[in-house]
Formats: C-alpha cells, structure tokens, sequence
C-alpha cells in the first residue's frame, strides 16, 4: 500500500497541500530580482544564476500596505534530473519569503494568512498553507502556468479562498504570451528573405508540400508540428549544406533486418560484429538503414561482471566508423572513438576490441563517428552486465531489455541528413515515429502479478522521453508504480517509486513494474512542448509499446517484495568513501552554451520567442523548420571553461588516477538558445551532488547527467582509469557541433 501512496502524490494533479520545511541548501532568489542577460550575452566569468526561471515575486495589492515576498521554486527530490508528473508537467516546491505583513485583523474579521496556488484559469484553486512573515516551505505546485496568491481568511484552515487578496505573483512560464510578429521577428513574417542568408530565393516555396523535393537538390521539407504553423520567413529557409541519404543500387537484394538476439558470452567470449546495410519497412515506408548483425537493435551482449570479451569489428557501411562500448571503464585504447583513441575503421576494414566489465549494469555501444547519421539508421545494441551475487538486486519474475528511439520520416524515406555538416543543430534530430526495439508496434506479454525488470536504453538523437505503464486511455491516476533500482553505472543508495520515468539520450535506468491484472498496458510518453510563437504548453501523449497481461497468475508472487524498498548498503558504503569530499570547494567550472551569431536572421529573430521563457527541458519539436535549416557550421554549441576563456577541445584537464575533482556546470541562461544538455564522460564514473544548490539525497554512479536548461549542477568525478576521454553532450547534432573536449588521466605514481 504504501507505493500506491507514493504514486499518489507523483500521479495526481494540482498542488500539494501540506507545508513543508524551508529548502534544503537552495540560494533563495535575491530581491529585487535582477534581469537576466539578452540571448547572446557572454560573461567574463561564471554566467549568473536563472533567477528568472526558478522565482516569483510577491506583489502588493491596495490592501498589502508594504508587504513584499519571494517565492523560491526547486525540485522536488526524485531519481531523476527533472521531477515530472506522468502526463509531463513540471513538479516545483516552493519556499516564500515574506515581510511586512500585518495582523490579518487590521483587514476585518480574519485570523490567518493564507497562500494559494491556482492556473490562470482561476479553477481550481490550491489551498498551499497558513504562513506569516518569514521563510516557510509551501509544498508543491504542477500547474503549467500559473498564480500564486497571499489572502487574509476568518479560518486559519479553510480550504476555500474568500478573504481578500494582499500579495500576488506569477510563474515564470505565465509571462509566455503571443508576439507580436512585426514588431520582434519582422523577417520571419516577410516571406523569403535574400539568397546568402540562409533562404531560397525566387519562387523557391512554390507548391511545397512536406516531404515533397526542394528544386533539384534532393531536400525534403520536414514534417511539422501541425499545431504550429511556419511563418513565411521561416518556411522559406532551408539547410546550407547538401542532403544526404543511403541510395544504395539494388537495394532490394539487401538483406532484411532481423530481430536482436541474444548472445551470452563467458570470460574469455569472442563475438564477430558487422556493421553494414540492412532491408527495413518502418510504418508502411521501406528504408535502407544500418546494423549491427543485420539486427535492430544489435545483438545484446550478456555477460558476467568482472569478465572481459573480444570483438571483432567489421565495417562494411560507407561511412568510416568506429565502435564505442558506452558506460564501460575499460582499456582506453578501446573505447571507440576515432580521432582520439584510434582510427576511424574505414568501410571493408576491422578492429579488434578487447572489452573488461568492472561494473553490473546496463551499457549499450554505437557508433562515435557521424553518430547524428550512424546512430539513428539503427547502428546501437546493448550490454547486459549480471552481478557476481544476483542476492545483491531484488527478485523479479523475468527482465525486459528495451532501447527506446525515434526516427524521422518523410513521405517516403528518411529525412535526409546534412552531408558536410549536420542540420538540425539547434535542437537535434526529433524523430517522428517511435521504435523499442526496433519496432513500431512492440509488445510483449506477461501473468497477473508479474514483476518484470525493464532495463531502459535511451538510443535517440536528441529526445528525453517520459514514460509510464497505464491502461489504453488511462489519465495519469491510472499509472502502475515504477520501482526505480538502477541507473548508468549501477544502483541508486535505495529503491524509490516514481509514476514515469524521465530519461535523457545515452541515459539507462532500471526499473521494476508489477502487472496487478489481467488486461492491455500500454507503455505510453507524456510530454509538455511549447509553442513559443503564441505562448502556450501543447501536450503530447504517444504509445510506444504493449503489455498483454493475461488472466493466469504467475506461479511465485512476488508483491510483498514488489513493494518493500530495499536501500543498497553496499552502494551507500562504497559512497562513503567519497562523502568527504561533497561540501569542499569547486576545483573546475565549465559552462554550456551556444553561439549563434552565424544562423540565418529569421531564426535569430525567432530565438527570442523562447527566451522568454524556457522549460528545463525541450521534450519535443516545436521548431521544425528552424531545426533543420540550422546547422554544425552556423550553430556553434560550446564547453566553455570560464577560468581561461578556452572552448572545447581547446580545454586541457590533465588528472592522476586516485584523483577526485568536483565540478561545477552551468547551463548558460543566456544562451542563443538554452536547452537541457545530457552530458557524458567516458571512461569514469560520477556523482551528481546536486541542483541549483538542492543536494541529491538518493545517489547513484553515473556516465550522463540531464542538465536542464538555466540550471547550476555540482559533480563529483572519480578517475580511476588512465587514458584520453572525452566529455560531450549526447545529443548527437550537438556533438557534432563542437561541443566536446578531451581529458587526460595519467596513472598513478
């Protein structure tokens, strides 16, 4: 019963309504609250906290005399980078800071003050909690946009506003409003702006369907959010480089994709890996796509922890490419990635790998090379990596092992990529037609009362996903309970419930679910967008995937174990170790941003809707035709280090085995564009200590952090293994736009 409860405060909407105890460590919001630098700006040093996206302020009405406040939002604790509700909308605690009230009764016959949280529909109304000058917690508030209001009330514990208004304030996403066009962006209104900056000339436009051919260069128009419709000036722009698609001759007689196998390997294991070009109908089309074994997704590799394997390599697409073993702390010389720890394998070529596996978990491999265009024609599998003591983890019924990805088609094919560069280097490649492994319909089945182990890949370019087990038309209070066990390089210190499951590219978690009864559940992703242009959320729900659970109980039930919490000692003791080092100073700072000034001028116009306002994170394309015509050259995405002014791979870390360095990284405010980076290290591991100040309180070794947009994180990195790595944004168009560095671990003395 108590994960149920749990579930309850995570699935259901509007306000919590019980006061909590002023914030952990979080810097309260300064008054008065300072304007945030125009998109663009670039600081000497650290760029200043989003105080714009994480504060409201607390106005006076007629009747608040001098009363002032401050309302402080932070996430509310979870296992993941963003706290969320199943049907995707942001989760927020809130801290007010009050002064100047006076006694209730000065205004009549009223006793308390009371704080209210309500949409600015004005319905429903939130009771939030009594509260008086000072600093008070006010629990949580899931509404998209909206107000928060202070009252004077006759009963301290009424549940219905009536006493009259004193403080009110709004949220930061409640100042996205509708543009005015001709005033803010003028070229994207006027139709085609002159050849050179990006646009087509002439009557370029004429008669354009999407995914019918632009002129005789072989573009397809992108498919479009039909919510949104394009603004001449921004339907008129079109990539700068030349398309690229797999015309392969006969491609008939290539062979047709499989279904991914399992290959178990032991200590010692010798598996041969081909890259090469398969067959594949994908919702109705039929593609020329990659992979690895003929299979989508590639085999999955099953081995114990503590064994080491080889892996012949042949590469027979058209692209050099190489293989990266993602999450592994292995041998550096076999990590994959070209340029750094070797050659790019060239087509008809090979490489030997041999790979050591320190850590139980869940990894996958992929391309390092191109990865915007190798990565989303199918070229990804995973690893399966078994503990030696499988007591360590809780009893299961069976496992799931599912890579979650989306791919983007056009009427006919894909959506062609860039061929010197990469195009949608704004917001990466958001597919439109969803794959678990592999496939468009997937399903599989289950008993009433089975625990299933789903270890989760996230393998898309550019997408974070919000997932959750519901029935077929089920709101978020039908949602089944997601026990959280694991996530990229191991298990979190203790076992939580979550009602979804946020995961960013190249994240894994893994999670157990319990099939309570017989019937359809459908594994369903549930996210907020937002039309910037007119300033509204646009909710997005799409079915990924099936679970037929029939009427025959599972022989060995195992809810009692479903529902007990286990925490992890030997994480927690293995963490230990490191506590030490959580509160001391901050030995390097870097900072994500984007330099823009080369994009076409009808999408830097367009940038500024999206200053207003931005959500922590991009969940999905809003920005379509922007996206693609943007790209790696005119996008410059950047890791700057703000001690030396030095920018990606002009950044030079050098460490000693043994060493442990917390870093500080800020997602620059005030970026071109601000969006959330999934930030991976190779080869190490890390703990993610805290958000904008809120420390984690359920950590776990990690390989990608979801860094949302205008957030401050701490990590803390544990290098343990020499060699030249590399630190980037997994998104892979942003990869491809420069943003990325190498550093060097020296062995220790």
């Amino acid at each position: 019963m108590r994960a149920l409860l749990v579930l309850a405060a995570l699935a259901l909407g509007g306000a919590a309504a019980t006061p909590v105890t002023a914030q952990s460590n979080a810097a309260a919001c300064p008054t008065p609250l300072p304007t945030p630098p125009a998109p663009g700006t670039v600081s000497d040093g650290p760029p200043p906290p989003a105080w714009d996206l994480r504060c409201i302020e607390l106005l006076p009405t007629a009747r608040g005399g001098d009363a002032s406040g401050m309302v402080t939002l932070t996430r509310p604790p979870s296992p993941f980078a963003v706290t969320v509700t199943p049907d995707g909308r942001h989760r927020w605690n809130l801290e007010a800071r009050i002064s100047g009230l006076g006694e209730p009764a000065d205004l009549g016959d009223f006793t308390a003050w009371v704080a209210w949280a309500t949409p600015l529909t004005l319905d429903p109304v939130v009771r939030l909690g009594e509260v008086e000058n000072g600093t008070i917690g006010l629990g949580g508030v899931d509404f998209s946009k909206y107000l928060i209001w202070i009252t004077a009330e006759a009963d301290p514990a009424t549940t219905e506003r009536a006493g009259p208004l004193v403080l009110r304030g709004r949220s930061p996403s409640s100042r996205m409003e509708a543009h005015d066009l001709l005033a803010n962006s003028p070229s994207a209104t006027q139709g085609a702006p002159m050849a050179g900056d990006g646009a087509m000339g002439g009557d370029a436009m004429a008669g354009h369907d999407h995914g019918a051919a632009i002129g005789a260069d072989g573009w397809l128009m992108p498919p479009a959010n039909p919510d949104i419709p394009m603004l001449p000036g921004i339907m008129a722009l079109r990539p700068e480089v030349s398309p690229l698609l797999l015309e392969v001759p006969g491609a008939e007689a290539l062979p047709e994709v499989r279904e991914r196998t399992v290959v178990d390997l032991p200590d010692g294991g010798t598996l041969d890996l081909e890259a090469g070009l398969v067959r594949k109908e994908v919702a109705g089309r039929q593609l020329v796509m990659l992979a690895f074994n003929e299979q989508h997704p590639g085999p999955l590799i099953r081995v114990d922890r503590e064994s080491t394997i080889f892996v012949n390599f042949t590469n027979h697409t058209p692209f050099p490419t190489a293989v990266h073993w993602h999450g592994l702390r292995l041998d550096n010389r076999f990590d994959g990635v070209p340029g750094v720890t070797q050659d790019p394998v060239a087509p008809g070529e090979s490489f030997r790998y041999t790979i050591h596996f320190p850590d139980a978990g869940i990894y996958w491999y992929h391309p390092h090379h191109r990865e915007d265009i190798q990565q989303e024609l199918g070229l990804y599998g995973n690893l399966l990596v078994d503990p030696i003591d499988r007591s360590d983890w809780s009893p299961v019924s069976r496992e799931e092992v599912l890579m979650i990805d989306d791919l983007l088609l056009a009427d006919d094919d894909v959506v062609p990529f860039g061929d010197e560069a990469s195009n949608y280097a704004l917001m990466g490649r958001f597919g439109t037609v969803d794959l678990v492994n592999g496939e468009t319909d997937w399903t599989t089945e289950a008993r009433t009362g089975e625990v299933v182990r789903f270890h989760i890949t996230n393998a898309s370019n550019t997408r974070t996903w919000n997932l959750s087990f519901r029935p077929p038309d089920g709101g978020p209070e039908t949602v089944l309970p997601l026990k959280v066990v694991a996530t990229d390089v191991g298990r979190f210190e203790r076992e939580e419930m979550s009602g979804s499951v946020v995961i960013a590219p190249a994240q894994r978690y893994v999670i157990d679910v319990r099939f309570p009864s017989a019937g359809r559940w459908e594994l369903v992703n549930e996210v907020q967008g937002i039309n910037h242009r007119m300033g509204v959320f646009l909710g997005e729900r799409r079915r990924i995937g099936t679970v037929e659970v029939s009427a025959e109980r599972v022989a060995t039930d195992l809810g009692a174990d479903f529902e007990q919490l286990r925490v992890h000692r030997e994480v927690v003791a293995d963490i230990d170790r490191y506590r030490h080092h959580f509160d001391r100073p901050v030995d390097h700072e870097l900072v994500l941003t984007l330099e823009g000034d080369a994009l076409p001028l009808p999408v830097r116009e367009a940038m500024q809707w999206d200053w207003i306002y931005t959500h922590p994170v991009e969940w999905t394309g809003t920005m379509t035709h922007m996206n693609w015509a943007s790209d790696s050259r005119a996008a410059r995405w950047m890791i700057r280090e703000p001690a030396t002014g030095r920018e990606n791979m002009q950044i030079d870390w050098r460490f000693r085995v043994g060493d442990v360095v917390k870093i500080r990284v800020h997602n620059d405010r005030s970026a071109t564009h601000v969006m959330q980076h999934p930030l991976h290290i190779h080869g190490q591991r890390f703990l993610v200590l805290s958000q904008d100040g809120v420390a984690t309180d359920n950590l776990a070794w990690k390989d990608t952090a979801l860094l949302p947009a205008g957030s401050t994180t701490d990590i803390l990195l544990e290098l343990s293994n020499p060699g030249r790595w590399m630190v980037h944004c997994h998104i892979a168009e942003h990869l491809e736009a420069g943003m990325k560095f190498v550093f060097e671990v020296e062995p220790a003395r």
